[in-house]
């Protein structure tokens, strides 16, 4: 069999000519949803009618492909697929068609509005995301010594630890702490020849700490480094770091991505031509493939095709679920902190926070307008002593339809007491670091209705 060029199915150019027409049918795709509104990226990503017809039995929901890998016509396709001159699924360690689906999407969404391209790898879970993204930047290079990363202090407590414990104490990178995110001069004064990357939370879990991104790229850039936010808990409906100057984000769709609570899911969205000192050309052109088809592929932190799916299938909602889950907890915040055993509310809607205008520049749902911010609130009980948590500890006890968990971002209310659980590890002093008291109860609020959580936080405080 021999196509319109001549060239025999046999033949290796006969496959990296197909994978040249397949590369131009997904720009084609592309170019088509970057027309279309949020939703309508969030429902259909990539995947249409053509796709549904030629490959999956006119199946108009994307298929789960349970399979380690695929098939090939002849050693020509393998050989051409294995040395990447074509697209293909070769291995699901590297790609799977389901992996795939989820993959694209993110990535439309998180460079929603803009001309922007970029790219994603689903991972296994947020952490393995964080570590993926970070990997590539810490290779040894002997014009830097002495790598250094620099961070806001103010992250999710495994964070902190991969980044204090895996990389400083195991591998001996230097980290460096912004304990003032939203003061820019901060974020110069810690970097230097020698770093690799600048990484933030925006929101933080739990203190929702957050710094204003334009310019926190801006003073990366002046380095020749890129700025990786973690951006899990606002997600690409509130806000999308990589359209205001960040290059890489990352997030834990386990949580409001992912809501239904039934998968664990990282996602690591790149844009094209990031900055490093670090790294062949390739890396910093394609920043997400590169490391799909190289360090992801030799790691193997690749995401199970099932639950690529199931975040999938929660993602084509999530504007509509963050809007009512933002409004929501702005309703629960505004009635804590009017409560008298309540001695502070963390929550960038509420006039009392901070940083309400770096919150009001960069948070608003997509497609609307309308401030919103986000699903997660904190909170410090009125105690003795600062250091004591008993009135804390007895408000979560006695909570009823509000689950106790480490969880977050579900269509269930879920609170956890930060410094026994999520953040524990990292001890006192990491704690103080991040600005997490014995008396912290983060409240990640659902879509039931607000009358319900507010009776059910009501009656715990009143057993104080």
């Amino acid at each position: 069999m021999k196509n319109e060029k001549g060239l025999d199915i046999t033949e290796k150019a006969y496959w990296v000519d197909k994978g040249q027409d397949m590369i131009r049918d997904r720009q084609r795709r592309i170019n088509r949803a970057k027309n279309w509104k949020f939703d309508t990226v969030a429902t259909h990503g990539l995947y249409d009618l053509q796709q549904a017809l030629d490959y999956n039995n006119g199946s108009i929901m994307e298929p789960v492909y349970l399979s380690p890998a695929q098939a090939y016509h002849n050693s020509a396709e393998m050989e051409a697929g294995l040395a990447y001159e074509m697209p293909n699924w070769c291995y699901s360690r590297i790609a799977n068609p389901s992996s795939y689906f989820l993959e694209e999407t993110a990535a439309l969404l998180e460079t929603y509005g803009t001309s922007i391209e970029a790219g994603c790898i689903a991972t296994s879970s947020g952490m393995s995301a964080i570590r993926t993204a970070t990997d590539p930047f810490l290779v040894y290079d002997s014009r830097y010594p002495k790598p250094n990363i620099v961070t806001s202090a103010k992250v999710y407590g495994g964070t902190f630890q991969q980044f204090s414990v895996r990389r400083h104490q195991e591998e001996g990178i230097e980290v460096r702490w912004v304990t003032d995110p939203a003061n820019p001069e901060d974020w110069a004064s810690k970097i230097d020849d020698n770093t690799r990357f600048v990484y933030g939370e925006f929101p933080s879990n739990p203190s929702l700490s957050i710094f204003d991104i334009e310019k926190v790229a801006d003073i990366a850039h002046k380095h020749g480094i890129p700025l990786i936010v973690d951006s899990t808990c606002a997600s690409p409906a509130l806000t999308r770091p990589i359209t205001r100057g960040a290059d890489i984000v990352v997030h834990s769709a386990s949580k409001v991505i992912g809501a239904s609570g039934t998968s664990i899911c990282g996602l690591l969205i790149a844009k094209k031509n990031i900055p490093s000192k670090v790294g062949c050309d390739n890396m910093r052109s394609d920043f997400a493939t590169w490391t799909k088809f190289w360090p992801f592929r030799d790691n193997g932190p690749n995401i199970n095709p099932m639950a690529a799916i199931m975040i999938l299938n929660d993602l084509r909602t999530l504007r509509m679920r963050v809007a009512q889950m933002s409004r929501t907890t702005m309703t629960v915040a505004r009635f804590l902190e009017n409560h008298p055993k309540v001695g502070k509310v963390n929550y960038p809607g509420l006039e009392s926070f901070a940083d309400k205008d770096i919150a009001r520049k960069y948070m608003s749902l997509v497609d609307d307008g309308e401030p919103l911010f986000g699903h997660m609130l904190s909170i410090e009980l009125k105690e003795k002593t600062p250091d004591d948590s008993r009135n804390a500890r007895k408000f979560y006890d006695n909570l009823h339809m509000i689950w106790r968990a480490t969880d977050l971002g579900r269509v269930k209310t879920v609170a956890t007491l930060n410094a026994i659980s999520t953040h524990q590890q990292q001890g006192e002093e990491g704690r103080k670091l991040a600005d997490i008291k014995a008396s912290t109860c983060r409240i990640s609020c659902g879509v039931e209705d607000p009358v319900d959580i507010i009776s059910d936080l009501s009656r715990a405080l009143d057993t104080i």
